[in-house]
């Protein structure tokens, strides 16, 4: 299952093989549902089937969130995010589950031709943005669900005894700016306002990285600058896990501990699970997961 990043997939994707024989009878569009060891793990529909001379069909499910991919023009006012999601579910028949109030109103906004996900996502990091907390949209066994990051950690510990192996990159190329700047054209004065926020000592370490932004004004622009910086004021960093022994629990959006030594660093820290994959065969689960984080606490 993949957790939310723009320009990517965001649902929930199950592929799985069944034998047919003369009892099996299903089409696309039927509900499918997976458990392992009696615990919801998976609700979806079936997108694909697909097959040759063997009697094996092969078929690839989706949950909700692959109707995010449907497009539409949307114009509205004085929502938040949570209730943008809810408005984008109702409109498109979808089942919704805890939405967390994001306690930020966007005064307006106009959507045009784009997708559920964007439209959804760009309300998030507007939130975001503003609030400097991170919100995670899913699917949970048939419910469309937007939490805060916070509530999204678990105890899970991943190390090296429970990862075969890893990939590590740290880097400061992308989503890392240590000076925040936006404008605002003020029609009223005729004057440009300028709000800004920088971080002297990472700009002496790396240079200017500078992020910048215009807004409208409904928008604090000192507290939107502030918000970012510390947002982005840091080195990006991505690991990638290999075979890691497998826990339902973890989805795209998850908070897991790590506690890895990585030559540069030593791990101890929760990480965003921002892609993970599950698999289960022979009676044994396993999972590839893609982490990425910030600043590490050694």
């Amino acid at each position: 299952m993949n957790g939310k990043q723009k320009e990517k997939e965001v649902h929930g994707k199950l592929t799985f093989k069944v034998l047919q024989d003369n009892l099996l009878s299903f089409t696309e569009g039927n509900a499918v549902r997976f458990k392992y060891n009696n615990n919801n793990t998976f609700y979806g529909f079936a997108f694909t089937k697909k097959r040759d001379k063997n009697p094996l069909i092969t078929v690839t499910a989706y949950d909700q969130l692959r109707y995010f991919k449907n497009k539409d023009t949307y114009v509205y006012k004085n929502k938040s995010a949570d209730e943008v999601v809810k408005m984008l579910a109702n409109d498109f028949l979808l089942n919704t589950g805890i939405l967390e109030q994001t306690g930020y109103k966007i005064a307006s906004r106009v959507e045009s031709n784009k997708t559920l996900f964007d439209i959804a996502q760009t309300a998030i990091d507007l939130t975001t943005q503003t609030k400097g907390e991170v919100y995670v949209l899913y699917d949970d066994f048939g419910k469309i669900c937007l939490k805060s990051i916070e509530r999204m950690k678990l105890g899970l510990v991943i190390d090296e005894e429970t990862g075969e192996n890893f990939d590590y990159t740290s880097s400061i190329d992308s989503d890392t700016y240590n000076q925040i700047k936006v404008t605002y054209d003020n029609k009223n004065t005729g004057k440009r306002e300028v709000y800004m926020a920088k971080d002297t000592s990472h700009i002496n370490e790396w240079g200017v990285l500078q992020y910048f932004d215009t807004i409208d004004e409904n928008t604090n622009g000192q507290a939107k600058v502030n918000a970012l910086l510390k947002l982005y004021n840091q080195k990006t960093r991505k690991l990638e896990i290999k075979n890691a022994i497998g826990d339902i629990r973890v989805r795209g959006g998850s908070l897991v501990i790590v506690k890895m030594n990585l030559g540069d660093v030593k791990l101890q820290n929760f990480m965003l699970v921002e892609k993970v994959k599950h698999i289960f065969k022979n009676n044994e689960h396993f999972m590839n997961l893609t982490l990425r984080g910030g600043e590490f606490i050694a």
